[in-house]
């Protein structure tokens, strides 16, 4: 019988030793969880009747071992280790503008195309797909069950990536794709637009109607997704996603004492309640230029990033449901708006 691997035992000491001192809140212990082969006879069982067929069940899940580097990788996302500056000087590079224009000018016929059918603006779509996969020119090369089986053995968020294994499964259930070719990133995500699994099969998109929606290779296809999911999450078209704002150092305390939203993943829950616009201008916010804020009603959340803030609207929580984390949100914003 396999042992619980090291990696998985250290993460459930850190767990259970990460308590604050500070009087926080008792938490449960997290259990650890059984042998890795004990876990994958469920998952294999579970497959069965979710109507995953038994070949694909042996070729998949057959000689499966957790992957250490998935964990690693994990524990050290660059969204949340790098604060804002340091991670748009690394993502908003001289040639990575440079690429963005240039394939913006090339696909612009089929942009716009798509742009009106979902009713997108296609900059946006050109800003994801450049961040997500560098344009197309890389979209995973680890084996995605292994990589989802290792996610979802991990204590910290089986539930969601157990869910994942199973989603990614049904795509080649489905005959989608190849099994040998179903590769992706080191969190299960997959294609050029980096769909996880469970978007791939509610949001990927056959624009150029050959019957396959394929994000890995169909230009039509990678774009359409994205714009799909986009609008499938709220976006509206001819809105903008927000502003770079000041806040003068003398309204600073009141403007930092605007409630927080309470609910939502950890970015949301950074942002303040929507107030209007105007209400904010009344605060003493400026546009970045130092200039008065428009006359408006429209919603608007602050979101603090380090020393720079910004006014963001509904458009920007879409950004956030793609990837749940401001300096990834920000980055996409701000790559789009030197497209228009």
């Amino acid at each position: 019988m396999l042992r619980v691997p090291p990696f998985l035992v250290a993460a459930v000491l850190c767990v259970a030793a990460s308590v604050s001192a500070q009087e926080a809140p008792p938490v449960a212990p997290v259990e650890a969880p059984p042998p890795f082969d004990t876990w994958l006879a469920e998952v294999r069982a579970e497959a069965l009747t979710r109507g995953i067929r038994t070949e694909i069940i042996e070729t998949a899940l057959g000689n499966l071992q957790p992957v250490d580097q998935i964990l690693e990788r994990d524990r050290t996302q660059a969204e949340f280790v790098f604060d804002l500056d340091a991670y748009l000087k690394r993502r908003l590079t001289k040639p990575t503008l440079k690429t963005a224009a240039r394939l913006y000018a090339q696909h612009r016929e089929l942009l716009q195309k798509i742009g009106e059918t979902y009713s997108v603006q296609p900059q946006i779509i050109v800003a994801i797909w450049g961040l997500e996969s560098n344009f197309g020119r890389f979209s995973g090369v680890r084996p995605t069950i292994a990589t989802l089986a290792t996610l979802a053995y991990d204590p910290r968020r089986a539930p969601l990536f157990r869910g994942e294994l199973f989603s990614a499964l049904e795509i080649v259930n489905r005959g989608d794709i190849e099994l040998e070719s179903l590769k992706g990133s080191w969190a299960g995500a997959l294609g050029q637009p980096q769909f996880m699994p469970s978007s791939y099969l509610q949001y990927a998109q056959d624009f150029d109607g050959d019957g396959r929606r394929d994000i890995w290779a169909s230009q039509g296809d990678v774009f359409a997704s994205i714009a799909y999911y986009l609008q499938q999450h709220g976006w509206t078209s001819g809105q903008l996603w927000g502003r770079e704002v000041l806040v003068p150092a003398a309204v600073r305390e009141q403007v930092d004492a605007v409630p927080r939203r309470p609910e939502g993943c950890r970015a949301e829950r950074l942002m303040t309640i929507p107030m209007p616009l105007d209400d904010w201008k009344k605060l003493g916010v400026t546009t970045a230029a130092g200039k008065p804020l428009p006359n408006a009603t429209v919603l608007a959340s602050l979101v603090p990033a380090g020393s720079r803030y910004f006014l963001v609207y509904r458009n920007y929580e879409t950004l956030l449901d793609y990837n749940c984390a401001h300096s990834y949100a920000l980055s996409i914003a701000l790559l789009s708006d030197r497209l228009k």
